[in-house]
């Protein structure tokens, strides 16, 4: 996002105050927000969609178009907009946990997880995806495909983040 510097040029802007008082109506509509450095950060990026009901994955049931609220997509997903990213997926180590290769994962900076979270880790040099294990002191990462084995820490290990969802276009 940019500054207001950034802001005061792009609009043609001759004061500061001018910026100011822009960003606080934005903060006030719900657009943007502050992290703790005062940086503006996107809000409510994809809007508010209805949330209509739910929808058999299994046997064809009557469908009733019931609106029961609004979500939008950041709220689903993002708990801390200045420690969350998104991260494309190359490979197919998690396949089997529906990860698939093109992908995207959102990941919420983070030095810990609970065994059995997926994280994004720097082993030994090299960074993956994976489910975070730990029994007895030991850790490792697991993947979620039979053709690959799990991964013990050699040398180094690091957790970056965890893993709270997964956006695919069709």
């Amino acid at each position: 996002m940019p500054g207001y510097k950034e802001i005061m040029a792009l609009l043609g802007f001759k004061s500061k105050n001018a910026v100011y008082k822009l960003i606080n109506k934005l903060v006030e509509a719900g657009i943007v927000e502050k992290d703790s450095q005062g940086h503006l950060i996107p809000r409510n990026i994809f809007g508010q969609v209805p949330v209509l009901g739910l929808v058999e994955a299994g046997f064809p049931s009557v469908a009733e178009e019931d609106r029961l609220d609004t979500m939008s997509i950041d709220e689903l997903l993002i708990e801390d907009q200045s420690r969350t990213y998104m991260l494309e997926v190359k490979g197919d180590s998690m396949i089997e946990e529906g990860i698939r290769e093109g992908d995207m994962v959102v990941a919420e900076k983070s030095e810990h997880a609970r065994d059995g979270e997926i994280v994004i880790a720097e082993v030994d040099g090299g960074w993956t995806m994976k489910f975070y294990r730990s029994k007895g002191g030991k850790v490792w990462l697991e993947p979620a495909n039979k053709n690959y084995k799990p991964i013990y820490p050699k040398e180094s290990f690091r957790i970056a983040a965890v893993v709270k969802g997964v956006v695919r276009k069709y």
